[in-house]
Order: C-alpha cells, then structure tokens, then sequence
C-alpha cells in the first residue's frame, strides 16, 4: 500500500519525530510503501489568503495552488498523521495543510446543487499518531478536538468503511520512560497491520 505520512513538528530530535520514525518502519516492514511529507522541512506555507479564500470553490485553481501536495495525496491509498497536540489542536502547519490541501475538488466536490461528496475514496486507512502534554480526562472535558478531527470528520471523506485509528499518548507533561516504551510498541503493532 502507498501510504503519505504527514509529520507536523518543527524539531528533528522531538519525541515526535522519534514516534514518525517509528511508524516508518513498521510500515515498510510490513510491505508499504512510505511518503514522508514533513510540513516543516518542507517549508509548507500554511497561510490561506484572501485571494484563495475568494477562489475556494475553484476547484481547477484549489489543485494548481498546490498541485505537489494535491499529487501525493492521490497517489496515497493510506494517510498517517503524526503530531503534538498545541492549544487544544493540531499545530498551525498542519491546520494549514487542511485548509489549504484539503479544499473542493482535492477532498472533496461540489455538485450543481451545492451538495458535498467525498472525493478521497481511494483512500482505505488512516491514522492519527498524537500527542498531549495533557491527561485524558481533562481532554475529554475541553471534547479533545484532535480526536474528534480523526475520528469523526476525517473519515466522512476517505473510502466507505475506511479503517481508522487514533493512536494517543496523553500526560507528557509528566514523562514517564516506560509509558513511552508502551507506546512504541503499540504503533509497531497498529502499522503492523495498517491496511488491513
């Protein structure tokens, strides 16, 4: 399976790009093929301006703006997200990925009607690999906004019965090895069996 996996954290020794690297090979070790779209290495320019704003429902200029990115998204079958969670959400890099990557004509389409329709279906997994300085329960209070985008909207646009997973390590705030060690071996074994 091609599978984009799009990073979204500015430190290269982060625990997060240490997690990115694990999900990579567990997913090459398990037969897929991996494209990295780190946002920042990358210099992804989030901003969406009033000109794209104006054009939003332009879908032959939404998939020329950023053609590059339009292109991978489509030759993926499975997307993987890895990302800290800042202020109650995804950090502004990848917030910008979404409204300016995943826009009419690229995720989805709108008919004559003005009816939306999911324009994703090749895609048939997606993951989420996240982290919180937070714990759980405080999250759940504040209704964790990272887990409802993954779980709830994200999918609506990917194939019928796309398979989703939500990998979450909350409470960095109070480090623990051991916990980190669990979470390791849990991605290994969800991109183990990613795509299926």
């Amino acid at each position: 399976m091609n599978i984009l996996l799009v990073f979204a954290h500015p430190g290269a020794d982060s625990l997060n790009a240490a997690l990115r690297d694990r999900a990579i090979e567990a997913l090459r070790r398990a037969g897929h093929s991996v494209d990295l779209c780190d946002l920042y290495a990358e210099g992804f320019d989030p901003v969406l301006t009033a000109g794209e704003r104006a054009a939003y429902f332009d879908e032959a200029a939404n998939r020329a703006r950023t053609a590059g990115y339009v292109e991978r998204l489509f030759s993926a079958e499975g997307l993987v997200f890895v990302f800290p969670t800042w202020t109650l959400g995804p950090p502004a890099i990848l917030k910008g990925f979404f409204d300016r990557v995943m826009v009419p004509g690229v995720s989805f389409r709108q008919d004559e009607r003005g009816r939306l329709h999911p324009n994703l279906r090749h895609i048939r997994s997606l993951a989420a690999i996240v982290t919180y300085g937070r714990d759980r329960p405080i999250l759940r209070w504040f209704g964790d906004p990272p887990r409802k985008m993954f779980t709830r909207y994200m999918p609506w646009f990917l194939a019928r019965r796309a398979r989703v997973r939500y990998l979450a390590l909350y409470n960095l705030h109070k480090p623990a090895p051991a916990r980190i060690e669990r979470f390791m071996r849990r991605i290994d074994r969800e991109m183990a069996g990613f795509g299926s």
